[in-house]
């Protein structure tokens, strides 16, 4: 008889007749997952083109001021006028910010720092990121700003008041919510209402080249930021932890995550300053060496 000629791999005609439906129901369902991959990819980034459509902000001011006037979310705003008229004992004296609170810093920065939310009676009250959650040097606006300013990319090592003369150099803050939530407990649809304004800001960040995100939300919600601007995830998908990095390939800033430096945290030692050292650090050695040292702070 004549010898029957194989095509060198295992395909379905080769396999035993009652296997055969099988492989060839494999290979559909691998064509299908490549399909609901790439129809998904292609989604995200349809909805980022469609969110900036909705506001293309020109300048960071002018960003600025369409997150001031936000009232896309009933209940953060009602929360953070309530906040603004019973006030804190300490700061009875003071006129609460009591609005959506945008970013802040270096326009020129290769550093982007992303966090939650506004504290109620920090960032809520002093109307700048990371500013006045305390004086005592635990909350999170002077644990940063002390780590910020032990590196050199900012001139204080704690952040009071909105003129208190802190700057930051190489360093741009801003979160992933814009109003103070109850319960510091963003609610998942507020946390997409305001997506737009943190792709905003990295369409007017151009030199961010390292995004450090601050606790497990504003790490899950900044992937999804980068996955929507066309960034690849790994899979599985990487899962939170203190110092761990996402290289996202050259188009992408790397992502760096971190602990927040809540008084949860800090206080209990789950988070040291030698910990958020590491993080600045690791941060520092994936920017070019032109981009590590800033200008001299005033």
């Amino acid at each position: 008889g004549s010898a029957s000629m194989g095509c060198g791999r295992k395909c379905a005609h080769d396999a035993p007749p009652g296997l055969r439906p099988l492989l060839r129901w494999g290979k559909v369902k691998r064509f299908r997952k490549t399909v609901r991959s790439t129809l998904l990819l292609e989604l995200k980034h349809a909805l980022y083109v469609a969110r900036m459509c909705v506001m293309p902000a020109r300048s960071l001011e002018e960003l600025a001021q369409s997150i001031i006037t936000c009232t896309r979310c009933p209940r953060l705003i009602a929360h953070c006028r309530a906040v603004a008229r019973t006030k804190k004992r300490m700061y009875h004296e003071d006129d609460y910010w009591g609005k959506p609170v945008p970013g802040f810093g270096d326009p020129q920065s290769h550093i982007l720092i992303v966090g939650l939310a506004p504290a109620a009676h920090g960032a809520n009250r002093t109307g700048r990121m990371f500013t006045g959650d305390g004086t005592d040097g635990m909350g999170a606006s002077d644990f940063l700003a002390a780590a910020l300013q032990r590196v050199g990319y900012a001139n204080l090592p704690v952040s009071r008041q909105r003129r208190d003369g802190f700057v930051l150099r190489g360093v741009f803050m801003t979160a992933i919510a814009r109003c103070a939530p109850p319960g510091n407990k963003p609610l998942r649809e507020e946390i997409s209402n305001c997506a737009h304004f943190l792709h905003a800001e990295l369409d007017l960040l151009p030199n961010v080249r390292v995004i450090i995100a601050v606790g497990k939300l504003a790490f899950d919600q900044t992937m999804q930021i980068l996955a929507e601007r066309g960034a690849a995830l790994p899979r599985p998908k990487p899962r939170f932890g203190h110092a761990i990095t996402i290289n996202l390939g050259g188009e992408h800033p790397l992502l760096l995550a971190s602990y927040h430096p809540s008084r949860q945290n800090t206080q209990t030692g789950r988070l040291t300053p030698e910990m958020l050292d590491q993080v600045f650090s690791v941060a520092q050695e994936n920017l070019t060496p032109s981009t590590q040292t800033c200008a001299p702070l005033p």
